[in-house]
């Protein structure tokens, strides 16, 4: 249990927050700051820039600037120290930051826990490959943890289409850091060269030989493979897909060999569509992440689907 040492006695920190309130209780409630100027502020302090908290509460710089202002004056302290090139906490905002966080997190988690109702739908945004790949094995799981929940999907094209999005989870590419969001990484991403046994011909073939196919996107190509493994570069690819799950069907048709995401194609592989053509992998910093706004309230369906999802066959 937390202790604070207050006039050399230790005070437990259930009397730490009776003690707290007794002390606000005789003054006028009217003395605390509004709630929407401490967001203000914890936002712009997490952040480090006014115009970073503008942008995560849908509000403009001028206004995080006025009500992180009006914050100060009320409280009686200068809480940023203001620069030509952005702003920096001061000691005293060093200071009240980790309180302003911890109460907020409880007022947050508190009123959705007591008041929320079980969530009856959840809205996923992520790609095509993705929702046939990795979610779609993974709903007979989810149906049986979260059976009075309907599931909605929206397919992510490009990159812009995030900021229209509006869904509960959000599936992204990149190394899990994003602006005001928490991330659950879905898998370790390994690529390796995967093919049609119809394809392969004789033991004796050269797989290398064979026709490739490529995928766009952010995915590392066949030129990274050669360069990670000490390869000759290869002929030009015969066939490119703007989705994975397009190029992983070619590759199951045996239009071609395919450098493949290993965890989006484990179900090829294990059923024989796919036969992997070398021991030799190649991990990826980078991946898939499920994210969500950190802002928003939890609600008690978020673990198990976070469950459910991250966690491989």
């Amino acid at each position: 249990m937390s202790t604070s040492n207050r006039g050399g006695a230790i005070i437990a920190s259930n009397e730490f927050w009776e003690l707290g309130i007794k002390l606000l209780m005789g003054k006028s409630l009217h003395a605390l700051p509004p709630l929407e100027w401490v967001r203000v502020f914890e936002a712009a302090a997490r952040l480090g820039s006014f115009t970073a908290a503008a942008d995560e509460l849908g509000l403009t710089q001028a206004a995080v600037s006025q009500r992180i202002r009006k914050l100060e004056l009320r409280i009686g302290t200068q809480l940023f120290n203001r620069q030509p090139r952005g702003v920096t906490l001061s000691t005293q905002g060093e200071a009240w930051l980790p309180h302003v966080q911890t109460a907020l997190t409880l007022l947050l988690h508190s009123a959705a826990n007591l008041f929320e109702a079980p969530r009856r739908k959840i809205v996923i945004a992520a790609s095509t490959s993705v929702i046939e790949l990795w979610i779609i094995p993974r709903l007979t799981r989810i149906a049986e943890r979260l059976p009075h929940v309907q599931l909605a999907f929206e397919t992510i094209q490009n990159l812009p289409d995030y900021d229209r999005s509006e869904a509960d989870f959000e599936i992204r590419f990149g190394e899990g850091n994003w602006t005001g969001r928490d991330s659950r990484r879905l898998f370790r991403e390994e690529l390796a060269p995967v093919a049609a046994p119809v394809l392969l011909g004789c033991p004796s073939q050269d797989w290398r030989a064979l026709p490739q196919i490529a995928t766009s996107g952010p995915r590392i190509g066949w030129r990274d493979w050669c360069n990670a493994v000490d390869m000759q570069p290869m002929n030009v690819p015969v066939l490119r897909f703007d989705t994975f799950v397009q190029a992983l069907r070619a590759a199951e048709a045996g239009a071609g060999v395919l450098l493949a995401s290993l965890p989006l194609c484990s179900r090829s592989i294990s059923t024989g569509a796919l036969t992997r053509l070398t021991p030799q992998t190649l991990p990826m910093e980078s991946g898939y992440w499920l994210t969500w706004q950190r802002s928003r309230p939890n609600f008690a369906e978020r673990l198990s689907l976070i469950e459910c999802l991250c966690k491989g066959d």
